[in-house]
């Protein structure tokens, strides 16, 4: 497939400085948006249902090896409960998130994803729990799982090396992520900017690994040390960066679903709504309970976890209508070439 722009155009966006140049960017990501979703912006619940993971990302603050954390794990019934309330609210999309929990095997999984689609048909479900094997992730579409939210974190090889213990594999995560394509999700990959190690020629490769996966979903945020981990005292990812790559992300998957992410929230008061003005189309305002939202710590400071669901569903509407944009409570699916 022939990129609509060269490496040597790409690697300027990612680096200019320039005012003028940057502001022009994001008016050709909105204007790329446009004509498949508009103004409108897509809310998605979101589930944070466990905090325990087998893997040990030097970036993740609910990584294996952090010891200071409080862990958690949301019963059936539990979840269940988010997924009632978010659906009084309006939502028309779940999304359950957690850490590589091995407690959740593949049948609980099915049974949970089987569960939530009996109680709401026409909900999409969206699961975002990591690596499994081709065979799990056919069981979860069978059971009525939707969507799969997977990102790669960085398209580098080498790069992926000094973030990731030897056990990971970036060849294993982007077999996960076509193997989802094939079996017929929508499918979410994405990455961090700003981390440890990190060259405008990663960032690049993030962008062309983009361009061969075409997903459905590109989640991109800043990186936000963790003050457990061992990138604990590495510098935070800049938001202005982080919103170019945002507008690029639009420019070459002009179909795409692209959240502003809590985490550009959480680096600037008005940074989600700085990703809508450069692109993006998503929000995904918190379902999970109060008493554990600060235990889903996988970066400092993060923003929202003392708001009830409705407090974070208003507080979002309020401010994107502010900013010009229409919020849509609907499934939101992604736009297919007709």
């Amino acid at each position: 497939m022939t990129s609509m722009y060269s490496d040597v155009e790409l690697l300027r966006y990612i680096a200019t400085e320039d005012a003028a140049e940057t502001e022009a960017l994001f008016a050709a990501a909105r204007e790329a948006r446009a004509p498949y979703y508009g103004n409108e912006v897509y809310f998605r619940g979101l589930i944070e249902f466990t905090n325990y993971c087998r893997n040990d990302c030097y970036y993740c603050g609910i990584r294996a090896g952090n010891r200071r954390v409080e862990r958690y794990r949301l019963s059936p019934g539990e979840i269940l409960d988010c997924c009632r309330a978010g659906d009084e609210l309006g939502f028309k999309t779940f999304v359950l998130q957690g850490g590589e929990d091995p407690y959740f095997t593949d049948d609980r999984v099915v049974e949970l994803v089987g569960a939530i689609r009996r109680r709401y048909p026409d909900h999409a479900i969206t699961l975002s729990i990591g690596e499994r094997s081709r065979g799990s992730y056919e069981a979860f579409f069978r059971a009525g799982a939707n969507r799969y939210l997977l990102r790669h974190e960085t398209a580098n090889e080498a790069h992926y090396g000094r973030l990731h213990p030897a056990a990971m594999s970036l060849v294993n995560r982007k077999r996960c992520l076509f193997n989802l394509k094939e079996i017929g999700y929508q499918v979410g990959a994405g990455f961090m900017v700003g981390t440890p190690f990190q060259t405008p020629e990663c960032l690049l490769e993030d962008l062309r690994f983009l361009e061969a996966l075409q997903p459905h979903m590109v989640g991109i945020g800043p990186f936000i040390p963790q003050s457990d981990t061992p990138f604990a005292s590495a510098p935070q990812g800049a938001l202005a960066l982080t919103l170019r790559m945002v507008a690029l992300a639009r420019l070459l998957l002009p179909r795409a679903l692209i959240p502003a992410t809590t985490a550009l929230g959480t680096v600037a008061p008005d940074g989600r709504e700085k990703a809508l003005l450069a692109g993006a189309n998503v929000v995904m305002p918190n379902l999970s309970p109060k008493a554990v939202r600060k235990l889903y710590a996988l970066y400092d400071n993060k923003i929202c976890t003392g708001d009830e669901a409705a407090e974070c569903r208003q507080c979002l509407e309020g401010r994107i209508r502010s900013f010009g944009f229409v919020p849509n409570m609907a499934r939101g699916d992604f736009a297919a070439a007709s």
